[in-house]
């Protein structure tokens, strides 16, 4: 049994596919004591500290990356004795260096590495209504079931560092205890490139209203950058330098009055509709 009681999930999640991915993971750690930050519409800019906990960090790829805004987020959190699992979650087509920069950036911030997954989220830009899914539904069962799987073999790894360190002839204070637990359970390959990836971002774009909008506002409160309001017409208008295109709104419209058209869906639907499996590495 790990000496450590307490998970702590953390998240950014606009489409919950990042939240239930997390959930998940958590469940298979089965741990008694669970504590949930969410950081979805969290603007706040004050460190989060995290002490003595199994921390499950996950987050949405767009690009090849982590989402700009989740990792701005993400960067509050200081980690003191808590070993971390990095989770970044993609629309089936590449994760690319989201797993290594977002285990980087946990790091520097005081966390050790325990574990790295990378799981499928419905796409973005996916369109099941017009014909153009892109991995439609995920993370569905055997996907959930899979994190499930992961978080039993992080925990198992935990243990048996910890038991190692325990067992050590050469242990002779806690602060050097640790420090040869960090050694044990950080030392593992995760997929990705250093120096990462560079974006080039083109021209901004956002979804917008149909005439089917009744201005409900439901959109509004979906935005995890607040860039939607009603200006002063009563219509629904984005900030589309805000926007980060999660597509939170278009999903979540009760009446389907939110769209977003835009070529890429048709591409990725073309390119990357065959299914991906999650990838996890310890």
């Amino acid at each position: 049994m790990t000496t450590f009681q307490t998970t702590h999930i953390v998240y950014f999640s606009p489409t919950h596919t990042s939240a239930k991915t997390a959930h998940a993971i958590a469940e298979g750690i089965g741990m008694p004591r669970r504590i949930e930050t969410d950081l979805t519409f969290d603007e706040d800019t004050q460190l989060i500290s995290i002490e003595n906990s199994l921390t499950i960090v996950t987050a949405p790829v767009y690009g090849g990356l982590i989402s700009e805004v989740a990792l701005k987020r993400i960067q509050r959190l200081r980690g003191k004795n808590s070993p971390v699992i990095v989770v970044a979650v993609f629309g089936n087509r590449d994760y690319e260096d989201a797993l290594v920069q977002l285990r980087d950036t946990l790091s520097t911030n005081g966390f050790t590495p325990l574990g790295a997954g990378a799981f499928i989220g419905e796409h973005s830009y996916s369109r099941q209504n017009e014909g153009m899914p892109i991995a439609a539904g995920r993370p569905d069962e055997e996907d959930l079931q899979k994190a499930i799987q992961f978080g039993k073999e992080c925990l198992l790894k935990l243990e048996k560092a910890e038991k190692e360190v325990h067992s050590s002839s050469e242990q002779t204070e806690n602060a050097e205890g640790k420090l040869q637990l960090k050694e044990l359970i950080s030392n593992f390959y995760v997929k990705g490139n250093i120096p990462y990836k560079v974006i080039t971002h083109g021209t901004p774009t956002c979804p917008v209203s149909t005439e089917d909008c009744c201005a409900c506002g439901e959109c509004i409160s979906l935005c995890p950058t607040h860039a939607i309001s009603i200006d002063k017409d009563g219509k629904i208008a984005t900030d589309v330098n805000e926007c980060i295109r999660c597509c939170a709104c278009v999903k979540g419209c009760p009446i389907g009055a939110r769209i977003y058209n835009t070529p890429y869906t048709a591409r990725l639907f073309q390119n990357f509709s065959a299914r991906k499996e999650p990838e996890t590495f310890l």
